[in-house]
């Protein structure tokens, strides 16, 4: 029961970290932003929000640093929203498997076009 908690929570402050990174968040360094996933430890303290930004590595790195000086508000907005006795504390990280899934499809393509 514990754990279906957890998922709901995780599912929840995915929906929620879309709506704020996209519409909340005014820091020009926040590029295009998409949340592919949420994971929160079993007793609710910690949530690892994982992220994939559009755009080249200078891009990636400017957006992770607003989005780091943005996760006090971050945190009061996902607590105003999710009813929890306490916010998780947020880290935020890149989701690799997004850009592993993409270098495959070009390999993959490649592969396609030598044949």
């Amino acid at each position: 029961m514990a754990n279906l908690r957890v998922h709901r929570v995780a599912e929840q402050m995915k929906k929620e970290m879309s709506d704020i990174i996209g519409n909340r968040i005014k820091d020009p360094r926040v590029g295009f932003v998409t949340v592919t996933g949420v994971d929160v430890t079993g007793d609710l303290q910690e949530a690892t929000v994982y992220i994939s930004v559009f755009g080249d590595e200078e891009k990636k790195k400017a957006s992770l640093e607003g989005l780091m000086k943005a996760k006090g508000f971050v945190r009061s907005e996902i607590g105003k929203r999710i009813r929890l006795r306490k916010t998780p504390e947020i880290q935020f990280k890149f989701d690799e498997s997004v850009e592993y899934g993409s270098h495959i499809d070009q390999l993959i393509n490649k592969l396609h076009r030598e044949d």
